[in-house]
């Protein structure tokens, strides 16, 4: 896949915490901590060792990130600045959702930001409920039927 600002080829790596944890902190420290002022300790859990991750690269820096949390959960996706537009989120979206149907969800549920309401539509979520304020920004819950 190509993308990002200089049309580089980014590689998607996915795996555990332990592999991947440097480029996830990374990518969201900056994007929920430094872009939108959220408090650094709520930006990873307890979660995150139990999780699936999958960070996109271009060459060696990370530029986005997602994760499939236990219970068929979607955790907080994040794009650097430059690769936003680029496909990269989606890239990861679809692969998440590919090992939650491999491991045998029946369904995934995720809280997405209202901003980027449209790309989880896109990719099949359909918003369920109204809009809830969540540090301050615009929340709203989303599911997806698997199979």
């Amino acid at each position: 896949m190509s993308g990002g600002p200089a049309g580089a080829g980014l590689t998607l790596r996915v795996g555990d915490w332990p592999s991947l944890r440097q480029g996830a902190e990374l990518v969201r420290r900056a994007v929920f901590v430094v872009e939108q002022g959220l408090p650094d300790a709520d930006e990873f859990d307890d979660d995150d060792p139990l999780s699936v991750h999958a960070v996109a690269f271009d060459r060696d820096r990370a530029v986005a990130t997602g994760r499939l949390l236990p219970g068929a959960r979607i955790g907080r996706m994040a794009v650097l600045a430059p690769y936003r537009r680029s496909g990269v989120g989606g890239r990861i979206l679809v692969r998440l959702i590919e090992v939650a149907a491999a491991r045998g969800d029946t369904e995934l549920v995720l809280s997405s930001q209202a901003y980027v309401r449209a790309f989880y539509v896109r990719h099949g979520f359909v918003a369920e409920g109204g809009l809830y304020d969540d540090a301050g920004i615009p929340h709203q819950s989303m599911r997806r039927r698997l199979g």
